[in-house]
């Protein structure tokens, strides 16, 4: 058979986990880091609405949204090109591999104008910036780290790290956006449609 209908998102859920987990044992290891989100950490379907970036929901919980979402789906003969081969619907034949591309975006708050509209301090800059140096960092070695051991198998999960990014500030939101494609194993051929 082909994929199985959860590979995908089991996979997201994986990576999902992998940062939060990582982002939490840095909070152990950096003093005034937050850690990973309480609120807001869910896979989600497409790019992520902005809007759980603000303050903690209650107490002393950690403020933030952590997302991962899928860009995009292809075969790869050769990963992680993306394969062009046209393939005979009759053979029903999964290509070797299916690439997953997945964005993982940790948004924080921005510092912002006071009622009186005067910019943000150079120290509230600097710290904001600092937290999100931190979470660069800390996504960046989550993937590289742990996502080879997400899938099981003795030789791990294939992947490319892809480009990460600071997104915005934007709307009092401030964060990461970081790629990873992950190779996901062909299998048997597809059991034959039956005719109707």
């Amino acid at each position: 058979m082909a994929l199985t209908p959860l590979a995908i998102h089991d996979l997201a859920e994986a990576v999902l986990g992998c940062v939060c987990e990582a982002l939490d044992r840095t909070a152990m290891e950096v003093d005034d880091y937050p850690g990973c989100p309480t609120c807001r950490v869910c896979v989600v379907p497409g790019q992520p609405a902005w809007d759980g970036c603000e303050d903690p929901c209650s107490g002393d919980e950690v403020g933030g949204q952590l997302s991962v979402h899928v860009a995009r789906i292809y075969p790869s003969t050769s990963f992680p090109v993306e394969d062009q081969q046209v393939r005979d619907l009759r053979e029903c034949v999964p290509p070797p591999v299916t690439a997953v591309e997945l964005v993982v975006t940790l948004l924080r708050c921005a510092p912002y104008p006071s009622e009186e509209g005067c910019p943000p301090s150079c120290e509230e800059q600097a710290a904001a910036a600092r937290t999100l140096h931190i979470d660069a960092a800390t996504v960046f070695n989550a993937l590289l780290c742990c996502l080879p051991y997400t899938g099981g198998g003795r030789r791990g999960r294939r992947f490319v790290l892809g480009q990460q990014r600071t997104i915005g500030p934007e709307g009092g939101c401030v964060g990461i956006e970081q790629r990873v494609t992950v190779a996901l194993p062909g299998c048997a051929p597809c059991p034959p449609l039956e005719d109707s």
